[in-house]
């Protein structure tokens, strides 16, 4: 046979396998989704590898094209696709704060038809299903859960192995650096290099600790002012906190995703973080490692911030809603794009997969009521995340969910400047009312 003969029968072959194969028509509806995922969190890929899958399988119809993108970057994409008109069908957001755009351009379908419809309000935690709480003014998204942004992780191992208890102080604490120190640990870690950090998961509590329960309320009806002495006293305590040593000026630069490794390292005996941060430190069900193992986790206490001299509230945390799942505003009514794509929405805030994001420690605090936490393995810092809650009287605002960018994103970069030692409390304070009267006007 020749070469010219087997090269036609090898293209017949082809042709008949494009036919019967490759020409087939893929008639499923294509959903885009951006999804928040942390690749360097324990069973974050595995976990949301299956629920997406599980979700195809039960809906044929459908095709996934899923983005995973994390932090900063993520914040980025989602920017870049709003300011251009082309967002994802379904997207993971906030509440406020950093999706506050989302929100405020209604971008977000209005979930309650589909809620009511489906008759699951009863389902969720009442502040969850209160559309009041989120910045469009109505249900742009279903949150998995409420979040305790400030939660201040202790070693109870070091301070011991130094011959400390847990601070209840800040005096107390301020005392413990030179022991700390000379015993080869800092303090108080923070990963603040991403600016967000020290904004969200500590002067948001700072604040309220200052300010009172109702300080931002005061702020936008002007009977506070940023530059008024509660708050002022607040700017100048986070300048206080580097001066004293109690958090090192070096952190500005590690980087979100390093805080978790070091303190499991133990290179200081404390931790600021938010309450989701439990999940980094849990055993990944693939490779059954953990960041702190299990028996070690019950070194650790998570608490809240000791008492600052001076506040008006002392028993505090900064609270808020979680994060959770929205549909573009794009999709046409009564298309089977609308109806999969709440159906998604749906499944990701059902039963099933926050059953399974409480027990990974995805989600502290879930905002399902029909959960059976009898049932879960939970680890030691995940039944301590689970009690947060007792170990505070007064939930205080996340700034960058009661103040839009044009306020919070100067609060994150002069917050930076305090820890530098560039400016004083008064100082931050004159430069925030003036960015926030810009705002007003």
């Amino acid at each position: 046979m020749t070469k010219s003969k087997i090269m036609g029968i090898i293209l017949i072959v082809l042709m008949v396998c494009l036919v019967f194969t490759g020409c087939k028509k893929d008639d499923r509806t294509v959903l885009r989704v951006l999804y928040y995922l942390d690749a360097s969190t324990p069973n974050d890929v595995t976990d949301s590898n299956l629920w997406f899958s599980t979700f195809e399988r039960n809906n044929p119809t459908v095709k996934l094209e899923r983005e995973n993108l994390f932090d900063d970057a993520f914040h980025d994409k989602t920017r870049t696709y709003a300011a251009a008109g082309d967002l994802p069908d379904v997207l993971y957001v906030w509440p406020s704060g950093r999706s506050d755009y989302l929100h405020d351009q209604r971008l977000l379908k209005d979930l309650t038809p589909f809620i009511n419809r489906d008759g699951i309000k009863n389902l969720y935690i009442p502040l969850t299903m209160d559309p009041s709480q989120q910045q469009a003014g109505y249900m742009a998204m279903i949150p998995q859960g409420i979040t305790t942004t400030h939660a201040f992780f202790v070693n109870a191992k070091i301070l011991s192995d130094a011959g400390l208890q847990p601070a209840r102080t800040y005096a107390e604490l301020v005392a413990q650096v030179p022991i700390l120190r000379a015993a080869g640990k800092q303090t108080v870690l923070i990963p603040a290099e991403s600016t967000w950090v020290m904004q969200s998961c500590l002067f948001s509590m700072i604040a309220g600790r200052f300010g009172g329960a109702d300080w931002h309320e005061k702020v936008h009806s002007g009977a506070m002012k940023f530059n008024g002495a509660e708050l002022t006293a607040a700017f100048a305590f986070v300048r206080q906190m580097y001066d004293d040593g109690v958090i090192s000026r070096e952190a500005v630069g590690v980087g979100y995703g390093d805080g978790p490794g070091m303190f499991a390292r133990g290179e200081g005996a404390y931790y600021i973080d938010g309450d989701w941060r439990v999940g980094a430190f849990l055993t990944d069900a693939n490779t059954g490692q953990a960041l702190i193992s299990p028996a070690d986790q019950n070194n650790i206490r998570i608490s809240v911030f000791p008492e600052i001299p001076g506040a008006k509230v002392n028993s505090s945390s900064s609270v808020i809603l979680g994060v959770g799942y929205a549909m573009a505003a794009s999709i046409p009514s009564g298309s089977e794009r609308e109806r999969l794509a709440w159906e998604l929405v749906k499944f990701m805030t059902g039963k099933e997969v926050s059953e399974l994001r409480t027990e990974r420690g995805g989600t502290p605090t879930p905002s399902r009521t029909d959960l059976n936490f009898a049932a879960m393995k939970l680890e030691p810092m995940q039944k301590a995340v689970g009690a947060l809650g007792n170990e505070f009287q007064v939930a205080t605002a996340v700034i960058d969910g009661v103040f839009p960018s044009e306020v919070y994103e100067p609060i994150n970069n002069i917050l930076v400047e305090l820890a530098l030692g560039r400016v004083t409390g008064a100082q931050a304070g004159n430069a925030i009312q003036t960015a926030f009267d810009g705002w007003k006007r």
